[in-house]
């Protein structure tokens, strides 16, 4: 008797929730139904509302508009400026304008962000490597991966409020508080979160199934891409004595 051929049939078609749910428990198999049904407004419309929403929230209460000051603060004096007591007033007279500009900040950049990353893993999967998948897949695969920022700003936002403070909580430097507060190493450890890995891990997930391709190769060429950005950034940080 001939064996039976191996099942080809094109995956079935997931719906918002379980595609949301899928790339955080089974990556796999979801984008396997995400590349063969690409549909990216609904989760990016998810995605933009669930951040922000969270976002608001916390800046709404009095612990999230301070740390949000202080951030502010933080960074002008990143750049030498000594701050007065004028300037801090005149921030916390701003504080309201200050939070919309924030979420409005991050309501336009989610979606540039995601393009930005789109075309460019597009040029390089398709033109450099004779990939053969349309834009709308590379991107629809894109906005799934940020699922895991959504993750994370649900993790991170409770921690934030306890830690009063805009700083990351799970950057690699906040898990090893032992180490100085300025140096080059501090400021590589901060650069590199423990969820955005994970979010790499997922992307890489998504394009190898999309191309057909092994994923090993492909996380290892995003996280040395994002290990250099994480150098860079350390090094700005260090010359110019931190934020």
């Amino acid at each position: 008797m001939t064996p039976a051929p191996e099942s080809s049939a094109t995956p079935a078609p997931k719906n918002l929730a379980a595609r949301f749910i899928g790339v955080v428990l089974a990556p796999t198999e979801t984008f396997k139904s995400i590349a063969a049904h690409p549909k990216w407004l609904g989760m990016l419309a998810l995605i933009v509302i669930l951040m922000t929403a969270g976002m608001f929230t916390f800046l709404r209460t009095e612990v999230g508009r301070n740390a949000l000051i202080d951030q502010q603060l933080s960074a002008r004096e990143s750049f030498g400026q000594q701050v007065t007591d004028e300037q801090i007033r005149q921030l916390e007279q701003m504080a309201d304008v200050l939070i919309y500009t924030t979420v409005g900040g991050q309501l336009v950049f989610i979606p540039i962000w995601y393009l930005i990353v789109g075309g460019v893993l597009y040029a390089v999967f398709n033109a450099g490597m004779g990939g053969t998948a349309t834009f709308k897949q590379v991107y629809t695969v894109v906005v799934h991966s940020g699922v895991i920022g959504v993750v994370q700003q649900l993790f991170v936002l409770p921690l934030s409020y306890m830690r009063e403070s805009m700083t990351s909580a799970t950057n690699l430097a906040a898990l090893l508080p032992m180490l100085p507060e300025q140096g080059f190493v501090t400021y590589l450890l901060a650069a590199i979160d423990v969820f955005i890995i994970w979010s790499v891990i997922v992307l890489a997930i998504g394009l190898a199934v999309l191309y057909k391709r092994r994923t090993q190769p492909i996380a290892i060429t995003l996280f040395s891409i994002y290990g250099v950005i994480a150098i860079i950034i350390a090094t700005v940080r260090t010359f110019m004595g931190g934020s």
